[in-house]
């Protein structure tokens, strides 16, 4: 195909649906995200692999594998829409008075009171700047700031990306939970030699090898080998599970403080109070940047007031529950 052709009749769109679809690696899951149709970016990836003449993604059950033009595709197109996704926001540094868009890819339901902190005084100070805040899962987080389609990232991390910064924002601890229907729920007199056998719900990346590996270790130090009935990249997902009785499983101790005051959860051992290999399993957050953004003054000024204000805690980071 003639270079000029594609600059003349290119729809640029489809780079960017075919960066979430390689991102969520599923048309379902970016049809979500990109609040579409699954038709139509199945037809919007059919329109792309047309116009190059050649197939982007081998697809079939259980099977998700980019073919050699998919993945220099997708390489350059992650710098493409980077690029092009920040050109307004840079544009905005000339005006006498902060503007601009912040856009942050969270982890789900991450509970970080300094956030909300931060996010309150930024907003005083510039308000002209809007915030959009988009909920991925951690590996897509870092995918997102790495192709500077973010300006930053808040979620775990598996294996550091050396183009990345990781800057540890706090420290949760994971306790096991079961719902009110459970036979264990409400009492008071468990080990967790009790959770042995029971049923389990838990995070995808729950694996010795992944962002959640603290509790894959903590359920193995304890033995619990009961049969997986429920797993989910999203902690709201794992909580409905959990509550409706499908097994015990993780949860962050600070999330849901409420949940156990109100009923819907109860909290199973190992207790808070212990601490080493076998207690609740410690799982750190961190704030994701790219040395290599050119960032807006507001992205600018916004990260350094989160940095700023997680510079008091002790360590550098907060730590939940407090010691």
């Amino acid at each position: 195909m003639p270079d000029g052709f594609v600059r003349r009749e290119f729809d640029w769109n489809l780079l960017h649906t075919f960066v979430v679809i390689v991102e969520e690696r599923s048309i379902t899951r970016a049809a979500n995200r990109l609040l579409l149709r699954q038709p139509s970016v199945s037809n919007a990836l059919k329109r792309l692999e047309d116009r190059l003449g050649q197939p982007l993604i081998d697809r079939a059950p259980g099977r998700f594998e980019l073919t050699d033009a998919g993945r220099i595709l997708y390489r350059e197109c992650q710098h493409i829409c980077g690029a092009i996704g920040r050109l307004g926001h840079l544009m905005a540094t000339g005006r006498t008075e902060v503007s601009g868009h912040i856009r942050l890819l969270l982890a789900s339901h991450v509970v970080f009171p300094p956030l909300n902190a931060v996010m309150a005084r930024f907003h005083a100070a510039h308000p002209l700047v809007t915030l959009e805040h988009e909920v991925a899962r951690s590996a897509v987080v870092a995918q997102n700031v790495l192709s500077r389609q973010a300006s930053a990232g808040i979620g775990l991390v598996a294996s550091p990306n050396p183009q990345l910064r990781y800057r540890p924002l706090f420290r949760e601890h994971f306790g096991f939970f079961c719902g009110p229907s459970h036979r264990l729920f409400g009492r008071r007199d468990l080990t967790a030699a009790d959770l042995r056998d029971e049923p389990f719900v838990s995070f995808s990346t729950d694996t010795p090898t992944d962002a959640l590996r603290a509790i894959a270790l903590l359920r193995a130090h304890h033995g619990l080998t009961g049969r997986t009935v429920g797993t989910s990249s999203n902690l709201e997902e794992v909580r409905r599970m959990i509550i409706a009785g499908l097994g015990v499983g993780p949860l962050p101790v600070h999330v849901v403080e409420r949940d156990v005051r109100d009923g819907l959860l109860w909290r199973l051992p190992p207790y808070d109070d212990v601490r080493g290999p076998g207690g609740p399993a410690p799982v750190d957050i961190f704030l994701v940047t790219n040395p290599r953004t050119t960032l807006s003054q507001a992205e600018r000024l916004f990260l350094t007031m989160l940095n700023a204000h997680a510079d008091t805690a002790p360590g550098g980071f907060f730590v939940y529950p407090a010691p």
